[in-house]
């Protein structure tokens, strides 16, 4: 029996289960960051963007509503692997002013995933003509990258504490 063929509203939907279930890793990721964080201004922003998470989540649950399909995840390794590396960093440097340097590094290195990710899926949904799904998306897209902007603003300070 031959393998159905499979097209871009295939790849559409399995790419929205993978930012799924790495948003809801994410979300249990984020509190346990701003735990370890030394910085409050670093804290604050990890707790932001958890709230911030919570409602790219809810977005995600309207696209999946739009094209039809139930909302779920699927096992993502690329996440898994990034955020085991923010584990790392936070049991090999706690403590030391070298740790929030790592969180906001460890923290881009998801931004960068999902604004990947995010980018990917509204310019698919554009083509597909889910022009909602898209718009949906576009708006995470702009919270990922505030993010990652925020992050890079704070990370001077940060890093030139752990230099000195």
């Amino acid at each position: 029996m031959a393998k159905q063929p499979k097209d871009l509203n295939d790849l559409f939907y399995e790419t929205l289960k993978d930012i799924y279930f790495a948003e809801k890793q994410i979300l249990r990721a984020l509190p346990k960051m701003a735990k370890a964080a030394q910085n409050p201004v670093l804290r604050d922003a990890f707790m932001k963007h958890h709230e911030e998470t919570e409602g790219h989540r809810e977005r995600l649950d309207q696209v999946f509503e739009l094209i039809g399909k139930p909302a779920r995840g699927k096992t993502c390794d690329a996440i898994m692997g990034i955020l085991e590396e923010g584990t790392e960093i936070m049991e090999d440097f706690e403590g030391t002013d070298a740790l929030d340097p790592g969180l906001i590094g460890a923290a881009q290195a998801v931004e960068h995933y999902e604004i990947s990710r995010y980018g990917t899926l509204k310019s698919w949904a554009e083509q597909l003509g889910l022009g909602d799904a898209a718009k949906l998306l576009d708006a995470t897209l702009a919270e990922e990258k505030s993010t990652d902007a925020a992050l890079s603003k704070l990370a001077p300070r940060v890093n030139q504490k752990a230099a000195a």
